[in-house]
């Protein structure tokens, strides 16, 4: 098997060269689209305890109202635009943003950032991840 690997990338060296480019470039994405705003759970405690950070819980009421990071703000993310001057007073404070999965926080990271927050970070994988790394959860 690894002789036919050998002799196929031998035989297209073109074809061979234009997938690692692709997967190197592919790569640089992620690695820049995933390191570049994102926190892990630690590093978001970090910043909620040392720093005085805000947590941001884009989810809707139910989801927020059956556990959430103690602390947090719920603004669903639908919410956000009209909800964004009760979050003036937080501007220059570290910001976590916090979803479900960790998707859909990147929207808002980058809308808070727009709107002139100067430390907005998404939690990668959110409270799916709190809740795996068996993180305090508030009900109410």
């Amino acid at each position: 098997m690894i002789d036919q690997l050998f002799e196929f990338i031998e035989n297209h060296p073109l074809l061979v060269s234009a997938f690692l480019v692709v997967l190197l470039a592919w790569l640089a994405f992620e690695a820049k689209r995933g390191s570049a705003s994102g926190v892990s759970t630690s590093e978001a405690t970090t910043l909620i305890n040392r720093e005085d950070g805000v947590v941001i819980d884009i989810r809707d009421s139910a989801e927020f109202k059956a556990g959430h990071i103690a602390g947090a703000k719920n603004v669903p993310q639908a919410r956000l635009k009209e909800r964004l001057s009760q979050l003036e007073k937080h501007k220059e404070q570290p910001i976590v943003v916090v979803c479900k999965q960790g998707q859909a926080a990147g929207a808002v990271v980058t809308e808070l950032g727009q709107a002139g927050f100067s430390r907005v970070y998404k939690l990668k994988g959110g409270m799916a991840q709190w809740q795996a790394d068996n993180l305090p959860v508030v009900k109410r």
